[in-house]
């Protein structure tokens, strides 16, 4: 029997997080085949065609989605399934949570215009975990609310890609949207028990690989560090006067915090100062991009284009390539009617419904608190 292929196509696509999960995802005759992307970002769409279409850059359309013409994606194919990371910005828990209120938060819509324009018979969309708790939680209800009306049965989850042997503390809400008529159920893959730690992930990088610049550190900042155990930031650790920071109200715990290296790294970020690129438990430096890659589970032969800060910030923005694959399985194994170890999801199940929506007020129960996701993190 010959492999099922599953054409996807990807919006918001980042450098190639999702791409890559989906590359190595190949299970009981089926498989991902990418076959367009887009994005608006000109570094990470090369950093996408060096690495996913390397023979067919013309598939990945890079244009400000608020512009963009849906039917230019399906010229180049009409695809089964669609993955988006939806912009972040205005949902995360460090920063003003403005929500769909803010500049970023509405791009959401245009997911919900392609799920409309391709009806795929699935659908994952990705997000942080303060999305749940944005404008008071009435944006996640409402995005709920609209991907649920295109005539899909919802499964959302908040991930915590550390429990899936992602070595790092990453927590996201993945919504799974598999259109109603098709009648297949899906389950949250069950978290592995494994747990890498950030000293195996960084192990035996190989000499000559890409994207492994080094950051010149002040003197300063090497004697900071000097003073900072593993695990450690600047706010905690036992800090001689002349290395303190001035720094008046909130004292944001990844600041200059150094790697524990028997545990899971804390968040890549893709962007801040001083402080903010995350700091090896021994060396007193901070990481290279190619060791955040590793982070994120990036293969080392994945090479990112553009300058060293633009590719801390595609690494920081991308989706963990090894969790996002035991995911996109668990749906494969869906679609197979194959049996696997799951969990019940964070927000239960949203079906169907042409007659009903969360009425005002209304909300989704969750069963860990979103707050706990901030304490954990640090």
């Amino acid at each position: 029997m010959s492999d099922i292929t599953v054409k996807l196509g990807e919006l918001f696509c980042g450098p190639g997080g999702i791409a890559v999960g989906a590359t190595l995802t190949k299970i009981n005759g089926f498989k991902i085949e990418h076959t367009w992307a887009t994005d608006y970002h000109s570094d990470t769409c090369d950093t996408y065609r060096k690495n996913i279409f390397p023979n067919n850059p013309e598939k990945v359309v890079c244009h400000d989605i608020r512009s963009l013409n849906m039917d230019v994606l399906g010229k180049i194919s009409e695809v089964d399934a669609l993955a988006f990371g939806f912009p972040c910005n205005d949902f995360s828990l460090v920063g003003e949570q403005k929500g769909v209120e803010g500049e970023f938060g509405p791009l959401y819509t245009y997911c919900v215009k392609a799920i409309n324009r391709f009806k795929p018979k699935w659908f994952l969309a990705e997000n942080v975990g303060g999305l749940r708790s944005s404008n008071n939680g009435k944006a996640f209800d409402s995005i709920l609310n609209e991907f649920r009306d295109c005539g899909y049965t919802l499964y959302p989850h908040l991930y915590k890609f550390e429990k899936y042997g992602v070595p790092q503390a990453r927590h996201r809400i993945i919504i799974i949207g598999i259109r109603h008529d098709l009648e297949i159920e899906f389950k949250v893959p069950a978290s592995t028990g494994i747990t890498k730690t950030a000293k195996s992930a960084l192990a035996n990088i190989p000499k000559g690989a890409t994207n492994q610049v080094m950051t010149k550190q002040s003197r300063i900042v090497v004697e900071r560090l000097m003073n900072i155990e593993p695990g450690q930031n600047a706010f905690n650790a036992d800090l001689p006067e002349h290395l303190k920071l001035n720094v008046k109200g909130a004292k944001i715990s990844q600041i200059y915090k150094r790697l524990d290296p028997d545990r899971p790294a804390y968040t890549v970020t893709g962007s801040g100062g001083g402080g903010t690129h995350m700091y090896h438990w021994k060396e007193p430096r901070a990481l290279t991009n190619r060791e955040r890659a590793r982070l994120q589970t990036f293969p080392d032969d994945f090479e990112f284009c553009g300058s060293k800060e633009s590719v801390r910030r595609q690494i920081g923005m991308a989706v963990p390539a090894d969790g996002i694959r035991q995911i996109f399985e668990a749906l494969l194994m869906s679609f197979a009617g194959v049996s696997y170890p799951s969990e019940e999801p964070s927000f239960g199940i949203l079906r169907y419904d042409p007659e009903y929506k969360l009425a005002e007020g209304e909300k989704l129960k969750l069963v860990e608190e979103v707050a706990i996701y901030e304490k954990e993190i640090s």
